[in-house]
């Protein structure tokens, strides 16, 4: 029994260093061939920039008119951005984490209030379109989720442009897509879903219910 308790804080203690160590290395820059504030990749002319550590914070980012575009190379950043340089769009609620921009409690196609936006489940029966945010749920080694925007979509992939993915990730990343009994499935297991902008004069298709 005292062997028992001995490995369990032995093991305890490990998990406590390994934390404090992952918390520590995702508030520094190790990679010295970038330095936040990097133009890494360009989507539709919207610049993706590096940040470093994941949890490595740059300051506030305002557009002119004073509107909220987040915390400067974040992974919300950049999609705030990227509909509000691209599209003139404002998110009626301005703040909140990448996680936060998935309302579980809306059924599939239902308009989602917070972010202007109409709001599709994975696994649902419309498939994702070029343009559209895309979320992931947190994780064990990252509590506030993720969000990016939808680059391309093929009959059996889906690519992703993204802002901190870490100090070695990519600004690009592929998923498989695929259907069945006319429902799309975007196969990443942290994936609830993706929003999409009402069309415009521009852009055909029906305008989602708000």
């Amino acid at each position: 029994m005292i062997a028992m308790k001995t490995t369990t804080w032995i093991w305890l203690g490990v998990l406590a260093v390994a934390f404090g160590v992952y918390g520590v290395a995702t508030r520094v820059n190790l990679n010295v061939r970038h330095r936040p504030g990097d133009v890494l990749d360009r989507l539709d002319g919207v610049a993706i920039h590096y940040n470093g550590g994941i949890h490595m914070t740059h300051g506030r980012h305002l557009a002119p008119d004073g509107y909220n575009l987040g915390i400067r190379y974040q992974c919300v950043e950049f999609v705030k951005r990227y509909y509000y340089e691209r599209h003139g769009h404002r998110m009626p609620d301005a703040y909140g984490h990448a996680k936060d921009f998935f309302d579980a409690s809306l059924a599939d196609g239902q308009w989602n209030a917070r972010r202007g936006m109409a709001q599709y489940v994975n696994g649902g029966t419309t498939r994702p379109a070029t343009g559209d945010l895309i979320v992931f749920r947190p994780w064990l080694f990252n509590r506030y989720g993720h969000v990016a925007i939808v680059a391309s979509v093929s009959n059996d992939s889906l690519e992703i442009a993204q802002q901190n993915p870490g100090p070695w990730g990519k600004t690009r990343a592929v998923y498989p897509l695929t259907v069945k009994d006319n429902c799309w499935f975007v196969e990443h297991r942290r994936v609830p879903g993706w929003l999409r902008l009402p069309p415009t004069p521009d852009s055909p298709g029906e305008q989602p219910t708000p």
